[in-house]
């Protein structure tokens, strides 16, 4: 049997990352891409870690020694660790991607005729790299950027465009512009336009797999009624990680480690991490809920709630704000009273940190465990 090679492609996003990742595919390897913002010293604890045979630069490909093999059929392996942690690789198969890719053009209807896909996240990433493999499986046309530019992005779209946004950068250029936004990376806005597809979905899922609360063809979802987590199965899924081991249980469902439920229909609510509940007083507070009340106070910009150990609740509700421009910033007592006005009464803030700007990972999601301290 054939031995399939893993291919480490430290290039900038671009038709040269799209021609070595084909390269790669019609060889019968799999392709690891290499994040391109990480120092030198990163990217050689990324490729330690994963073991990569050999390496596509700029110059040349060169073969690495240390590397392992990958098994036949496996198409990426895409690193991930959370916001800490050492690299982990989630490996994809060509089932996979296909399963997603042609999951993904049937819900959004996407006609390679008539459309075509801009890529501008980090390819690095399953959201980015996932309208590249999408774009080649289903032979639609596709442009690669070498990253989020409101200036390139806004000449490369128009009315036939499909384009993969993360809120930060759906706040910067609007939707107007596109046929299509498939947004991901984080929570949504409280509100987006209509041509605005919002997705669910894991680096193990390989890309969105639930639109706008609804699975794509294929998937499953199930609540654990007790817990609230929420379970994946279906095609898309990965195989497993690159050290061998696998999220799935026996009958194929990922654990995902996030709360929703399943209305009446059928449709998904995610309420977030179950790491991150907040249980202040033996309530329990969703951070997303909260901030999505804080960003509509007149005074907010962009708002993070997260929970901070305390004597008397056991956990209190904390708010970090960024002021809007122009307005002074708001007062504890004025955001409690917001927030008491539109929800339970226990998931208002006990603590207030202004900040000039929040952390943020490259998809716009906020670390929590990043967020300053009352002090700085």
């Amino acid at each position: 049997m054939a031995v399939a090679r893993l291919v480490a492609i430290d290039l900038p996003a671009g038709q040269g990352f799209v021609d070595a990742l084909r390269r790669a595919w019609d060889d019968g390897d799999a392709v690891l891409p290499v994040d391109q913002r990480l120092p030198q010293p990163a990217k050689a604890a990324l490729l330690d870690a994963l073991k990569p045979e050999a390496l596509v630069g700029a110059d040349e490909t060169v073969a690495l020694r240390e590397g392992q093999p990958c098994e036949p059929g496996d198409a990426a392996v895409v690193a991930t660790s959370g916001t800490t942690g050492e690299p982990k690789g989630v490996v994809l198969t060509h089932q996979a991607v296909a399963s997603s890719a042609i999951a993904t053009s049937r819900r959004l209807g996407v006609d390679p005729t008539r459309h075509r896909w801009l890529a501008c996240l980090p390819l690095s990433h399953v959201g980015g790299l996932s309208v590249v493999t999408r774009a080649l499986l289903t032979g639609t046309p596709l442009t690669v950027l070498p990253g989020f530019g409101v200036d390139d992005v806004t000449a490369n779209a128009g009315p036939d465009v499909f384009v993969s946004l993360v809120a930060t950068a759906l706040g910067r250029i609007g939707a107007e512009r596109f046929h299509t936004v498939v947004l991901g990376g984080s929570a949504p806005p409280p509100s987006v336009p209509a041509n605005v597809v919002t997705t669910y979905g894991l680096t193990e899922t390989g890309s969105g797999v639930v639109y706008d609360g609804v699975p794509l063809e294929g998937v499953e979802v199930v609540v654990d009624p007790g817990s609230g987590e929420i379970a994946l199965r279906g095609p898309m899924l990965c195989r497993g990680y690159r050290d061998g081991t696998t999220p799935l249980d026996r009958h194929g469902w990922l654990a995902t480690g996030d709360a929703g439920w399943l209305d009446t229909t059928g449709r998904l609510h995610v309420e977030g991490r179950l790491s991150e509940l907040i249980i202040t007083g033996g309530e329990n507070v969703w951070p997303a809920a909260v901030e999505a009340v804080l960003s509509r106070h007149p005074s907010v910009a962009e708002a993070a709630v997260a929970g901070r150990p305390d004597p008397e609740w056991g956990q209190r509700v904390v708010a970090w704000v960024v002021p809007r421009p122009g307005v002074g910033p708001p007062t504890l007592e004025a955001l409690r009273e917001f927030v008491r006005d539109n929800l339970a009464p226990y998931a208002a803030p006990k603590e207030l940190v202004v900040v000039n700007e929040l952390p943020k990972t490259v998809l716009g999601k906020v670390p929590r465990e990043a967020l300053p301290t009352a002090e700085g």
